[in-house]
């Protein structure tokens, strides 16, 4: 081979010729094997396209037996070639036929060639096929020609990935690129949503890859790079980045990637190659990734995200593209993908187009996550590999029920899932049809059916699924979705909002919960080993009186004139809610002082959340004018069960005996008492669990609005007191092995409960 120091350049020039002209696309790759081989002076050059099948196929060869093309085939793994695919790295051989990998293929003639060069052709660190040259003299290629070769093998990705090859594909096959993906993830918001992906932070599709002027390119990655890094040291500088902790440790890894010689050195050597600074860093990533994507270490993986990231921030500075769908091309039925967003952001999009969310990260109780439920569409988190395996506009199925993700199904899985929808449907309708059929058990016992919301978007379905009013609205996503503190009067707007949207049906607000899993961006308190049960909600709010303060002062002119429900969360004794009580009292006194009109009934309540509230149930029912048990919080501390981690959140049974019997003692101090007691967590949304909340007493629970129809499709069936009589022995006897929920069950199914 002759010298190469020009040669990258003039090769790049000439695909760009050819990618230009209106070929078909065999025309079109045939002549670009010939132009490789020709410039690279290689007596055979091969593409090898992946297939859905797993299945690399020869699509065009220069040098080797034209009959091969489309029959030669190797497996993934199989051969020099499947081999390369398999690892995403490129194979130097000096002596192919000598190599352990080395697959005879007759009907190629390549015996007679013994050194070998074959890179993988990579996109987002997929490899979807393998570019060869080889020649009859044993020899080994240089790096310079390595690196040739991996440049020339970005032009045949773009493509691939445009679907140009789709048209030379035999018939019932497809490529790996439009293969059908199962992913597994974690169910965050139940449901099932079809529809078209649209990437929260699209991939920047690098159009222009070849290069005009090597010493222009070089100096505008100099000046991204740059601008990146002072992006990164002004956000480790910034007050609200503490000097320790996880957030820090990320951006402190994006730091030292920056100023990575090794990293520059590639990205520089890229363009010299013939390469803009976008391709550049387009190829170093995909080649980076695919290298890391095969580690097992879970550290070094996460390293892995965190280079993507930097690596698509150094994009954003070089490009302009990889703006996000404009209203126009916004699908109707969106799923939207992202590695990880913010409430706010998915408030962003058009709501009413929205029918699911994948995300790579997160948790249940993230913010993005309740926002998400709120709106009713189906979640799946922990999906690992969604993003880089979707395009926008693929179609893909969200299975929140199954926590799968289904990108790019096949036409039957499509059909069956729509079925499944359309049977989900007729069953809203049937429970939409019960919206105004009073909620009278069959013995006659009347119950109280409400529902939780916490931002403005929730408020339409409250008349739709004909709850009762809002037994849970939970004033903290208003500060969790806002970039600064809520102002008193913009809360007083929001509240006052909230009361006319639900026509006069009771409302029940639940003071400020931050703190714990519910960060806000501008309120940033000290790192705490255990969150859940540290500085949060009531604790932080008395810590802070101005805060709660204002939070009642704006409840109250909302309120004016009108009947008004509050409750303090997280109450862990009954001195807290004197002291809240008080506060609340000089702000009524102000508003009276200033002849601002007052609520014409204002009602005080408390969560029961935290289990030492159990040893002052007498003291609590005194104190408050109603109690809120919040079941996911007392069930996770009584059980001592974080709710939020898999390994354990399913060991113990929220029907089991313990936990009912701690139920049944609240509900019976509420009787003894006379204080009305009510349930509003996610106990009260599962059809079967709501059952056994009545059997145990309770007669007011509220729940999420898609649960009201099928809960009270449950009520209708159920005989309270016959179910109450054989429940309550079972958690009275202390020798019975029979799981309650069996027990449940089994009475649903002998007198035809829809549970």
């Amino acid at each position: 081979m002759r010298d190469l120091s020009a040669g990258p350049r003039v090769l790049l020039k000439r695909l760009r010729e050819l990618m230009a002209e209106p070929l078909e696309p065999q025309e079109r790759l045939d002549r670009i094997v010939r132009q490789i081989a020709q410039n690279m002076v290689a007596e055979v050059c091969s593409v090898y396209v992946l297939r859905s099948d797993g299945v690399l196929e020869l699509y065009a060869t220069e040098g080797l037996n034209k009959t091969a093309v489309h029959l030669a085939q190797l497996k993934m793994g199989q051969g020099l070639v499947g081999t390369i695919a398999a690892s995403a790295r490129p194979l130097n051989l000096s002596d192919a036929q000598a190599h352990p990998a080395f697959t005879y293929l007759p009907e190629t003639g390549e015996e007679i060639y013994h050194s070998f060069l074959g890179v993988p052709i990579l996109r987002t660190g997929r490899a979807l096929g393998v570019l060869v040259v080889q020649n009859k003299a044993m020899r080994n290629y240089r790096e310079d020609e390595v690196e040739a070769l991996e440049t020339t093998a970005m032009v045949l990705a773009e493509m691939v990935a445009t679907g140009e090859l789709k048209k030379i594909t035999k018939p019932g096959l497809e490529l790996d690129l439009s293969r059908p993906v199962t992913i597994d993830g974690n169910s965050f918001g139940e449901g099932i949503g079809l529809g078209y992906v649209v990437l929260h932070e699209p991939r920047i599709v690098v159009t222009n890859l070849l290069n005009e002027d090597t010493e222009h390119e070089l100096q505008r990655l100099a000046e991204a790079l740059g601008s990146l890094r002072i992006s990164i040291d002004d956000m480790l500088s910034r007050r609200d980045v503490s000097m320790e902790g996880e957030h820090r440790a990320v951006l402190e890894t994006y730091r030292m990637f920056a100023h990575d010689r090794g990293w520059v050195r590639k990205l520089e050597e890229a363009i010299r190659n013939g390469l803009t600074a976008e391709a550049a860093v387009e190829r170093v990533q995909s080649e980076t990734k695919a290298r890391m994507i095969r580690l097992t270490d879970p550290y070094l993986r996460e390293r892995m995200h965190d280079f993507d990231d930097l690596a698509n921030r150094l994009l954003r500075q070089l490009s302009s593209y990889g703006a996000k769908l404009s209203a126009a091309d916004f699908p109707n039925d969106a799923i939207i993908v992202a590695r990880a967003m913010g409430a706010a952001e998915l408030l962003d999009y058009p709501r009413e187009n929205v029918r699911g969310l994948v995300l790579e990260e997160g948790a249940v109780t993230s913010h993005v996550v309740i926002v998400a439920r709120a709106m009713g569409i189906p979640v799946v988190g922990q999906a690992a590999g969604a993003v880089a395996l979707a395009e926008n506009r693929d179609a893909i199925i969200v299975d929140g029920d199954d926590a799968k993700v289904h990108l790019r199904p096949v036409a039957d899985l499509q059909r069956s899932y729509e079925e499944k929808v359309r049977f989900r449907a007729r069953r809203q309708a049937q429970f939409r049809a019960l919206k105004d059929v009073e909620p009278l058990t069959k013995d006659g016992k009347r119950i109280t059916l409400q529902m939780n919301a916490g931002l403005l978007v929730d408020l339409p379905h409250l008349n739709e699924a004909g709850a009762e009013g809002i037994g849970l609205f939970r004033t903290e996503l208003q500060f969790m979705i806002a970039s600064t503190m809520p102002k008193a009067e913009e809360q007083e707007a929001f509240y006052r909002n909230v009361l006319k949207q639900t026509g006069g049906k009771p409302v029940t607000f639940r003071t400020l919960d931050i703190g714990g899993d519910k960060v806000v961006p501008y309120f940033r308190a000290a790192e705490e080993e255990n969150p859940a049960l540290g500085w949060r909600a009531i604790r932080l709010s008395l810590d802070r009186p101005g805060l709660l303060r204002t939070q009642f002062r704006a409840m109250l002119r909302a309120a004016a004139g009108a009947e008004f429900k509050l409750m303090l969360p997280m109450v862990t004794e009954v001195a807290e809610l004197k002291v809240a009580r008080e506060l609340l009292q000089k702000e009524i006194e102000r508003q009276s002082k200033l002849g601002e009109q007052l609520p014409r009934k204002l009602q005080f309540g408390a969560m029961l959340e935290v289990p030492a509230l159990l040893w002052q149930l007498d003291e609590l029912m005194a104190e408050v004018d109603f109690v809120s048990v919040g079941s996911n919080d007392l069930f996770q501390f009584a059980m001592a069960v974080d709710r939020g981690n898999a390994r354990v959140s399913d060991r113990f049974d929220i029907l089991g005996r313990p936990f009912l019997r701690i139920l049944r003692e609240i509900v019976r101090a509420g009787e003894r008492n006379n204080t009305p007691v009510t349930l509003c967590g996610e106990m009260a949304s599962k059809p079967l669990s709501a059952m056994a909340l009545l059997g145990i007493g309770f007669r007011s629970v509220s729940m999420a609005s898609t649960a009201v129809g099928p809960v009270k499709a449950m009520l209708l069936a159920l005989d309270a007191d016959k179910l109450g009589e054989i429940l309550n022995a079972a958690l009275d006897d202390v020798r019975s092995e029979t799981p309650i929920r069996q027990l449940l069950v089994d009475f649903a199914a002998a007198n035809g409960i829809p549970v």
